[in-house]
């Protein structure tokens, strides 16, 4: 079993990034510029799916973890429907809001699998466990985040 010793090693925390990329080019295309506050609301909302993983993460405990990972799992949420209004106000294409739909839906998977695994875990988290970092986490992010089942 790999232990995870920072929420970078998190692939759910890896494809959260690259949805925060994604909507951040989408944001500067000329199309969207003037709608400040569409652009502030998806931006902040892409960051704090990424944010949200990272915070719980760094927490050290399971209960924690799973809060915040609750919270990211909403935001991925926020962006899909900011997607929706950015392509209804024909700021993106129909390319464009598959793409970020499809990443949003992914991120939301991996964020709930995880979740399901925190929360049936008999591990606490790092910062229940005596003599070792409190940043890391005894559990194989595969297993976790890539396996098929839908907890």
């Amino acid at each position: 079993m790999a232990t995870i010793k920072c929420f970078e090693d998190l692939i759910c925390w890896q494809r959260a990034r690259e949805l925060d990329k994604l909507v951040f080019g989408m944001t500067k295309q000329p199309e969207i510029n003037r709608d400040y506050e569409l652009i502030n609301q998806w931006r902040r909302a892409s960051g704090s799916v990424m944010d949200n993983i990272a915070e719980g993460f760094e927490r050290g405990g399971n209960k924690e973890f799973a809060n915040f990972l609750s919270i990211a799992k909403g935001s991925a949420g926020e962006v899909r429907s900011q997607a929706y209004r950015a392509f209804d106000r024909t700021y993106i294409s129909q390319a464009d809001f598959d793409i970020v739909y499809a990443r949003c839906i992914e991120v939301s998977n991996l964020v709930q699998r995880l979740m399901h695994y925190v929360r049936q875990s008999d591990l606490k988290g790092s910062k229940y466990k005596v003599g070792e970092p409190t940043n890391s986490y005894g559990f194989d992010d595969n297993s976790v985040e890539n396996n098929s089942h839908e907890g």
